[in-house]
């Protein structure tokens, strides 16, 4: 009766490491759907199904509950399966999602009220934080920021080399001039946080930087506290098992550099 994480990849366990953190207690089961990743350059239709596929796993293996730690599943998935799935697979289970935890955040942080969303460009072209912003805050304005080469400097361990700072100043000037009174950068991907000391060069002063997993895992932490029934049906020896539709080699090679430990994972296949 694991927690599951979810992730097309790796950024997710930017997110359960943040959770881990929080909330060592639990048992966590991480899915990456390595061998299809990217996302973010995918259609609504195809995350949709691919994000399905994933949860149905998840759910097979135990999971009460599945966490999307992903910006583009959220974004593309996350609404049609709790509202059309989930009711349909198990009513009792639960689906969640990083983007609402991350924007409940925001009012806390901004004093300017304008908010800058750095992330792929499928989570961009979703508009799903704008959307989301102007339900809760719809006096915040929101510029988004497509990054599409951040990706696959994190995930080819170039986050911190001198090829990564070309990139990182270019989104960040580019969003900056395209609105000076953003006083707040969002990071909409979870790949993110490794650039963060690239970012942090980058960004002006006074410009405070927003990555989600502190975020997802206090906002996780409120969910469990109001829901003792999921609380009820969640293991806690402590342990987290990876699985990964990837080569596990490369896999554990990369998530051990996310999780800054050992990560031995187990090869899956989804349909």
């Amino acid at each position: 009766m694991q927690i599951g994480v979810f992730d097309s990849g790796y950024g997710g366990l930017t997110i359960l490491r943040q959770i881990r953190k929080l909330l060592p207690q639990y048992d966590y089961l991480y899915l990456g759907d390595n061998a299809r990743a990217p996302y973010g350059s995918r259609s609504f239709d195809v995350v949709y199904e691919f994000t399905l596929q994933a949860v149905e796993e998840l759910f097979d293996r135990g999971c009460p509950l599945v966490i999307l730690a992903c910006n583009t599943a959220s974004a593309k998935a996350l609404r049609s399966i709790q509202q059309n799935d989930v009711p349909r697979i198990d009513p009792d289970r639960r689906v969640l999602g990083v983007i609402r935890p991350t924007v409940e955040a925001l009012d806390a942080v901004t004093d300017s009220r304008h908010i800058g969303v750095l992330a792929t460009p499928g989570t961009v072209k979703s508009h799903s934080y704008t959307m989301e912003v102007g339900k809760l805050y719809p006096e915040m304005i929101v510029t988004e920021q497509a990054c599409p080469m951040w990706v696959p400097l994190v995930e080819n361990n170039e986050a911190l080399s001198p090829g990564a700072d070309y990139f990182v100043e270019k989104y960040i000037n580019s969003i900056m001039l395209t609105d000076p009174m953003i006083d707040t950068l969002v990071l909409g991907c979870t790949h993110y946080p490794l650039l963060l000391p690239k970012l942090e060069m980058y960004a002006p002063p006074g410009v405070r930087i927003l990555p989600q997993g502190d975020l997802v895992a206090e906002s996780l932490r409120n969910y469990l506290a109001r829901h003792p029934d999921i609380v009820s049906r969640c293991s806690q020896n402590g342990t987290v098992e990876y699985l990964t539709t990837e080569n596990t080699d490369k896999f554990d090679d990369l998530a051990s550099l996310f999780m800054g430990q050992t990560v031995k994972s187990t090869k899956i296949t989804l349909t």
